[in-house]
C-alpha cells in the first residue's frame, strides 16, 4: 500500500486544473445536510490545493440516478453546505463533461473552487467507460483521488482517471491508507479484531481473513449466536443462522490452527422481546430459555475483553457487540469502545474502526474522536478487511507522476 503519491509529490500546481474526486454523498433533509462528516473530510485537500493556486474541480456522485439527470440528486444541493464547511466560495458547474463544462471552467482563476455535476448522471461513470474517462480528463491537468469510500468501485471518476492523468492521493485518502497499513498491513502485535453485526453470512470473508492475521478475534452481535449454536449452546429465539454451523466450526478450527484466540460471550443479556428497555436478565450463556433472545454481551465477558485489549498493541473494529441501536443493548459496545479509546489515548493501542454502524456506535459512546482512525467508508472498509484489492487504490499505486 506504500506505492502511491500524495499532494507532497505534486510540485507547483499554480493555474493547473486539478480534478479532485471526493465523496460528497451526504444524507440530506430537504436543503439541510444532516451529517457533514464527508464534507469535513473533503475540506483539507480542497483548501490546500486552492491555497496553492490550483483551479480545483471537484468530482463526486450523489445518490443512484442510474445514468439519468435527476434534479433531486443534483450536486447543486450540496454546493452551499460545502462552501459553508470550507469557508470559501464554491461555484457549481451544471455538467462534469462537455462544452458547457469547458466554458464554465475557462472562466475560473487560480485558487477558484468549482463543484461539477453528479458524475452518475452519465451512464459511462459506473461502467468505467473509456469515452467518459477521456471526456473527464480533457477538463483537467492532474487527478487527485480523495474518496476512499468509493475506492472499491472501478468507476470512471474513481479509477479510470488515474490511468490517463498524473494521479495523487488527497489528504483524506492518504490518512485512510496510512491508518489501514498500520492496522493490518504491518501491524504491531498482538492484534485484536472486533467483528460484530447481525449475520455471519455477510462477514464470512472478513472472519476467514482475520483468523489468519490477528491474535484475538472478538465475535459480537447476532453473529456470535451462530457460533454459540454451532458449539451446541441453545440460543433460544435469538437471531441465528443455524445452517452455517459447519462454516462457523471451520472458522473456529482455522483460528486454532493459526494460534488466534476467538472470544465468544459467556454471559449475555437476554429479553423475551426486542424493544427498547424491556425486562432483561443477565445470565450465563448456557441458561438461555427457549423464549428468550440474546441481545447483548454481558458485563463479565466485557471485562474479560477489556483485559485482552490491554495486552494488545493494535485493534481493528467493525460492527457492534449487541443490538446497540436499542437501549439498553448498547451497554457492552459502549463499555468496550471506551476501554479501547482510553488505551489509545494512553499511547498503548493503535485503534482503527470503520463501517456505518461502527461509527454510529463509537459516537454514541462519545469516543468517535478518541480512536487512532475512524473510517467513514462502509463497503470499501469491509472489502479491505476481506483482503480484497480496491481498484481505486490499485490505480493510484500504478499511476504516473507529474
Amino acid at each position: 500500500m506504500s506505492g502511491f503519491k500524495t499532494l507532497d509529490d505534486m510540485g507547483d500546481v499554480t493555474g493547473k486544473r486539478v480534478l479532485v474526486r471526493e465523496d460528497l454523498n451526504v444524507p440530506m433533509d430537504g436543503a439541510r445536510v444532516t451529517d457533514d462528516t464527508r464534507l469535513r473530510a473533503a475540506a483539507p485537500t480542497v483548501a490546500e490545493l486552492s491555497d496553492k493556486g490550483a483551479i480545483v474541480l471537484i468530482l463526486a456522485h450523489f445518490g443512484r440516478p442510474k445514468g439519468e439527470r435527476n434534479p433531486d440528486m443534483s450536486l447543486a444541493l450540496v454546493t452551499k453546505p460545502l462552501s459553508d464547511v470550507l469557508g470559501r466560495e464554491v461555484r457549481f458547474v451544471d455538467d462534469c463533461v462537455g462544452p458547457d463544462a469547458k466554458a464554465a471552467i475557462a472562466d475560473l482563476k487560480p485558487g477558484d473552487i468549482a463543484l461539477l455535476e453528479n458524475t452518475r448522471f452519465h451512464k459511462g461513470e459506473e461502467k468505467n467507460d473509456p469515452a467518459l474517462v477521456a471526456a473527464l480528463a480533457e477538463l483537467g491537468d492532474v487527478y487527485v483521488s480523495d474518496a476512499f469510500s468509493a475506492a472499491h468501485r472501478a468507476h470512471a471518476s474513481t479509477e479510470g482517471l488515474a490511468h490517463v492523468l498524473p494521479a495523487f492521493a488527497g489528504r483524506a485518502m492518504q490518512a485512510e491508507l496510512e491508518a489501514l497499513e498500520k492496522a493490518l498491513g504491518k501491524p504491531e502485535h498482538p492484534v485484536a479484531a472486533v467483528v460484530g453485526g447481525a449475520k455471519v453470512s455477510t462477514k464470512l470473508d472478513v472472519l476467514r481473513q482475520m483468523v489468519a492475521k490477528v491474535d484475538h478475534l472478538v465475535i459480537g452481535g447476532g453473529m456470535a449466536n451462530t457460533f454459540l449454536a454451532a458449539r451446541g449452546i441453545d440460543v433460544g429465539k435469538s437471531l441465528c443462522e443455524h445452517d452455517l454451523a459447519d462454516t462457523a466450526l471451520a472458522i473456529l478450527d482455522a483460528a486454532d490452527a493459526a494460534g488466534c484466540t476467538v472470544h465468544l460471550p459467556y454471559d449475555v443479556v437476554v429479553a423475551k422481546e426486542f424493544r427498547a428497555n424491556p425486562p432483561t436478565r443477565t445470565i450465563n450463556v448456557h441458561e438461555v430459555a427457549a423464549d428468550e433472545l440474546i441481545l447483548d454481551v454481558g458485563p463479565n465477558a466485557v471485562e474479560a475483553l477489556a483485559d485482552a485489549l490491554k495486552t494488545c498493541r493494535t485493534l481493528v473494529w467493525n460492527g457492534p457487540l449487541g443490538a446497540f441501536e436499542t437501549p439498553p443493548f448498547d451497554t457492552a459496545t459502549v463499555a468496550l469502545a471506551r476501554t479501547a479509546a482510553a488505551l489509545t489515548q494512553s499511547g498503548t493501542l493503535v485503534s482503527v474502526a470503520g463501517g456505518g454502524d461502527t461509527v454510529a456506535a463509537l459516537n454514541q459512546a462519545g469516543v468517535g474522536d478518541q480512536f487512532t482512525y475512524v473510517s467513514t467508508a462502509g463497503g470499501a472498509f469491509l472489502e479491505w478487511m476481506e483482503g480484497q484489492e480496491l481498484p481505486g487504490v490499485k490505480a493510484l499505486e500504478a499511476a504516473s507522476t507529474l
